[in-house]
């Protein structure tokens, strides 16, 4: 079996034309789907909250249940409420980085563009 080699794409810029016709259609889809609501930005800061307070409350949890059943020198609480801080940290951003990922895509603009 054969495989065919991906054609290189070519690299013209788009003409005026295309340009202005991509940014009527996102106008026009951005007045179809409306402005987000107060609702909806409330909703959003509650996703984000809870992707760090679940694993910050499940670390101390955890860490009290170890010092309960396993004390020693240092505290398990307090070392695994940080490690739950950091990984709801690292969870909110991830989960910001992809949404913002996401509002890019839908207005056309590349990944790697620098604001």
């Amino acid at each position: 079996m054969t495989e065919s080699k991906p054609t290189p794409a070519t690299t013209e810029p788009p003409t005026l034309a295309a340009t202005v016709g991509a940014k009527v259609q996102r106008k026009l889809d951005s007045r179809r789907r409306g402005a987000p609501g107060v609702w909806f930005g409330l909703g959003t800061m509650g996703l984000v909250g809870w992707s760090v307070v679940v694993p910050t409350l499940l670390g101390a949890a955890l860490g009290i249940w170890l010092d309960a059943h396993h004390a020693g020198r240092h505290s398990w609480t307090l070392a695994l409420l940080m490690a739950g801080l950091v990984l709801g940290c690292f969870n909110a951003w991830h989960w910001v980085a992809k949404e913002e990922r996401a509002m890019r895509q839908d207005l056309g603009e590349s990944d790697d563009a620098s604001s």
